[in-house]
């Protein structure tokens, strides 16, 4: 491929790669206003909490810090505290609403400065910070992230069991000016009465119930005033796939589908989409903690990716989100780095069969041989469909089946999973099932002869990608491998030349580090992965893909800066549903059906071996 791309011209010369990505002006001050909020909160936090805090020269030191809010009493620095704790993410993230909290906030702490401690120089430094705030407003302009009211609830238990500590901290921070030795109950109950605003069962001397009033009816005040605001802030709904952007895509997909093997799946509804000016290319993506998350190649004309990713990066810049890709083709990778000047890493392969080549003969394929032909004594059936064939209360009961055989509570898939079976708008796609007729006198399953399933989405016109695999708990092992031969032996009657299978993360280091003569470095890297597949089954997912002697085609995954590389690791684990930061599972909010994501084509991928070992 050419340094420049021609055809799209209009698309591609006005971006100039990653000069608003690295620019030191445009980083520098949100970092700057962030990390002084923080270390200010902190500050005015354990003022508020500890007496003596206020006195000591770390104190001294809080008012000298631009942006410093010096408590006029313990309420009013514990509330500050963390206020500014809670604004000063969002101030490095470059937010709006933020700012324009930060910039309320400090005027009520120039007030305090001067009414109740006449600390003039205070007063100078806090209105310094407003008036840098002000003179840099333009640097903060990034739109809220997705959001739902539900994060009110959650503000609500964790903000309250803040509150709740902290409070506990304060009635017992006065030991000496405390009437007679309250039991931590009686402690835990005058909090329980302060945040509410009523006086509690433990009295003090000097004083000092004022303070400890004053403080725990502020922090009951700050619970419930966060609280109202998420719960009544205008909603930001994340981005769908609406019916336009489907219909725009999938005729994307008519014409070039047949390039990516992951090109299917940018039709998963709970992605969203931006398309280059001329609509000749598209990304999709998912917004997950903060990560502007894309998956794969970009949809369409090569010539035209370079205008889908400005419009990517653009969204990505507006919200203040951290682009990233995984799961791309080296071409892929190539296109993203040369046009936004971010990095790639080798992520994983992924594994291709093609159709002509592949044959149960010769040792190499003994293992799988004998396996198939042990099932297949047994009295199993396969069957492999285009999914537009079946009928529907079979699809119905595929379905049910699927959602029942899930070996997980939640459903993983983002980089490879469509998480749906659909006869109307997926009907090219290809289901593969295993049957058992139940023995004369036993009762048949709840879904009848159904034992196993696969399900495979279109590749272009000759091609199929591996979507899901279920089995029942009580079949044969080796069902993964039945079916998958079944499927590629009747791929010449479906007009399929390759089959695309499950990546394999770190594949390539694997490989290296069981060979003769391998280094320390690799060696040791090699047995991190090994130890790691106890959870993640990256080892167990390599062997089972190689059994099938595919090709082997590398992804990777691309980023901005390495510090970015647990961020956009942590989101892509949540994007996979491998790991979930969210309300517990009683407090949360039930979902529609559909679309429901797929639990088996994710990055890292549960193996199939490990399901069979499960059963």
């Amino acid at each position: 491929m050419s340094d420049r791309l021609d055809g799209e011209k209009s698309e591609t010369v006005a971006w100039r790669g990653p000069r608003w990505l690295r620019g030191p002006r445009s980083e520098a001050v949100p970092r700057i206003v962030g990390t002084a909020g923080v270390v200010v909160g902190l500050l005015n936090l354990a003022a508020g909490v500890f007496p003596r805090f206020r006195h000591s020269r770390m104190h001294a030191l809080a008012e000298v810090l631009p942006g410093a809010v010096s408590p006029l009493a313990a309420a009013a620095s514990i509330v500050v505290g963390i206020l500014l704790l809670l604004l000063a993410h969002g101030l490095k993230r470059r937010k709006r609403r933020a700012w324009g909290a930060a910039v309320a906030l400090l005027p009520v702490g120039i007030a305090a400065q001067l009414v109740y401690r006449h600390s003039v120089f205070g007063a100078v430094l806090s209105l310094a910070l407003l008036v840098f705030l002000v003179w840099h407003r333009r640097e903060f302009a990034a739109l809220p992230d997705p959001r739902s009211r539900w994060k009110a609830l959650a503000n609500l238990v964790v903000l309250g069991g803040v509150s709740f500590g902290i409070g506990l901290v304060i009635v017992s921070s006065h030991p000496h000016k405390t009437i007679g030795s309250p039991s931590l109950w009686e402690r835990a109950e005058h909090v329980l009465w302060g945040l509410f605003g009523f006086e509690g069962p433990v009295a003090y001397t000097h004083h000092v119930d004022y303070t400890v009033g004053y403080s725990l009816g502020a922090l009951g005040l700050l619970t419930v005033a966060t609280t109202a605001y998420l719960a009544f802030r205008p909603e930001h709904p994340a981005a769908r796939l609406t019916d336009e952007d489907e219909e725009q895509l999938r005729a994307l997909l008519d014409r070039h589908g047949a390039r990516d093997s992951l090109g299917y799946f940018a039709l998963r509804r709970d992605k969203g989409a931006v398309f280059s000016p001329t609509g000749k290319a598209a990304v999709c993506y998912r917004v997950i903690s903060g990560v502007m998350l894309a998956s794969g190649d970009p949809i369409g004309d090569v010539e035209a990716w370079p205008g889908a990713i400005e419009r990517f990066m653009e969204e990505a810049k507006a919200h203040s989100w951290t682009p990233a890709v995984t799961g791309c083709s080296e071409t892929g990778g190539q296109v993203w780095t040369r046009e936004t000047g971010m990095d790639a890493l080798e992520l994983g392969d992924e594994a291709i069969v093609d159709v002509a080549d592949f044959t149960l003969t010769g040792r190499a394929m003994r293992n799988v041989r004998q396996m198939v032909k042990r099932i297949e004594r047994n009295g199993y059936e396969t069957r492999v469909r285009r999914v537009r064939d079946l009928a529907p209360d079979e699809l119905t009961q595929l379905q049910k089946a699927a959602d029942a055989w899930r070996d997980t509570d939640t459903e993983r898939g983002f980089s490879m999973a469509l998480g749906r079976i659909d006869a109307v708008a997926d009907g090219d796609a290809v289901i593969a099932t295993a049957h058992l007729k139940a023995a004369e006198g036993e009762e048949p399953g709840p879904f009848g002869d159904l034992k196993a399933m696969q399900y495979f989405v279109p590749w272009g016109d000759s091609g199929i990608s591996l979507e899901r695999m279920r089995r029942d708990r009580g079949a044969d092992p080796g069902m993964n491998e039945l079916l998958i031969v079944a499927t590629l032996q009747a791929a010449p009657g479906l007009k399929i030349k390759q089959m695309s299978l499950n990546f394999a993360v770190f594949r390539s280091s694997l490989e290296r580090g069981e060979k003769l003569g391998a280094g320390p470095v690799i060696r040791v890297w090699r047995g991190t992965l090994i130890f790691l597949s106890r959870w993640y089954q990256i080892e167990s997912l390599y062997k089972f893909n190689d059994k099938f002697r595919p090709r082997w085609e590398p992804r990777f995954v691309v980023f901005r800066n390495s510090r970015d590389i647990p961020r956009i690791g942590l989101a892509a684990l949540q994007a996979e549903g491998y790991l979930e930061l969210g309300l517990p599972r009683v407090l949360r909010r039930r979902k529609s059906v559909e679309p429901r994501p797929c639990a088996h084509r994710p990055l890292p991928a549960a193996a199939p071996e490990a399901v069979e070992r499960a059963a």
